[in-house]
């Protein structure tokens, strides 16, 4: 075999072997946490890859702590990132919160990142309070006018109560309670828009911020319109509706009154039926009178001339109609 060809097989061999090697051994990474005063033994970093942890997110982070001071051991920042968190945020939130002197522990902070929470924002918030503007709020004073109000938040997050607090949308919807309720209790639109303090006075006295991962700091109103009368709009409705009603209860007794006049024709109709069915009986009753002897020929031809003597006098009372039209 060529000498040139076995020394390059044996460069290839060697070079595979290295690399083998440092991926086990990461060598660069524990001197550099060596020459940074961190003793990490080179079988630990070899057991982090047995049990599939990237040396570096753990050494790196174990480094910063160890220069800030921390006293972080590199089981906690394993069983952190085995626990699916983000050492290396915790670690910023950790030095962060130290520098602000606020005080917060490692148990404390990786509770919070493996809640879904981000620390690091969660410190700068505690240092930096932070602007909640709400959306417009309407709510009607007692005169029916509506007023539309518009408010901003300060609040800076609360460590104790980040892991189980209620959030932003919390902080949003007591807000909106608050102002609904100071309006809706005023007499007069006026008092609102003359002393829109009264609002943030008010909502900042109901403790909002309970149960919440954020304390209130200051609420301020941003801006205040008035809206539509409300109160009329509903008076009007109202009106509206009463009068449909009365129209209605009108409707309904006139239909009644329609179906008894119609009632009353249609017993008038069979009142003049009876009438007839009645006076149909008497040739009936009189032919059997004089079959039976009861009545005469001369009390018939008395009774023939009583009824053409009275026909007679009504006829002569009656006014002339034509005579009448004529004149």
């Amino acid at each position: 075999m060529d000498p040139i060809v076995t020394i390059l097989i044996i460069v290839v061999l060697a070079v595979i072997a290295l690399s083998v090697f440092l991926s086990f051994f990461p060598i660069m990474l524990w001197i550099s946490a060596l020459a940074s005063g961190v003793r990490v033994g080179i079988i630990t970093l070899v057991a982090m890859r047995l049990r599939r942890v990237v040396p570096s997110r753990i050494v790196n982070p174990l480094i910063k702590a160890s220069k800030a001071g921390l006293g972080l051991t590199i089981n906690q920042l394993e069983s952190h990132f085995l626990a699916g968190g983000n050492v290396d945020r915790v670690v910023n939130a950790l030095i962060a919160a130290q520098r602000a002197n606020i005080e917060l522990v490692f148990e404390r902070a990786a509770a919070i990142d493996l809640a879904g929470r981000d620390v690091l924002q969660a410190v700068q918030m505690s240092v930096n309070p932070r602007v909640i503007e709400t959306p417009i709020v309407a709510a009607v004073a007692k005169d029916g006018i509506e007023v539309k109000v518009k408010a901003r938040v300060t609040v800076r997050a609360n460590i104790e109560r980040l892991v189980g607090g209620a959030g932003e949308e919390t902080i949003i919807a007591r807000v909106g309670e608050g102002i609904v309720t100071t309006v809706g209790s005023s007499n007069s639109h006026k008092d609102v828009l003359e002393n829109p303090d009264m609002i943030s006075r008010t909502v900042l006295g109901k403790g909002l911020d309970a149960g919440t991962a954020f304390e209130i700091l200051s609420i301020d109103i941003a801006d205040v319109d008035v809206g539509k009368n409300i109160g009329a709009h509903l008076q009007t409705e109202q009106a509206e509706a009463d009068k449909r009603i009365a129209q209605a209860k009108a409707e309904e007794r006139r239909a009644m009154a329609v179906a008894q006049e119609q009632e009353m024709k249609a017993r008038v109709v069979e009142m003049r039926a009876r009438v007839v069915e009645s006076e149909s009986q008497v040739p009936l009753a009189m032919a059997d009178a004089l079959k039976s002897g009861k009545l005469g020929v001369l009390d018939y031809m008395n009774m023939k001339n009583i009824e053409a003597d009275t026909q007679m006098r009504s006829s002569i009372g009656k006014p002339d109609v034509t005579s009448s039209d004529k004149e």
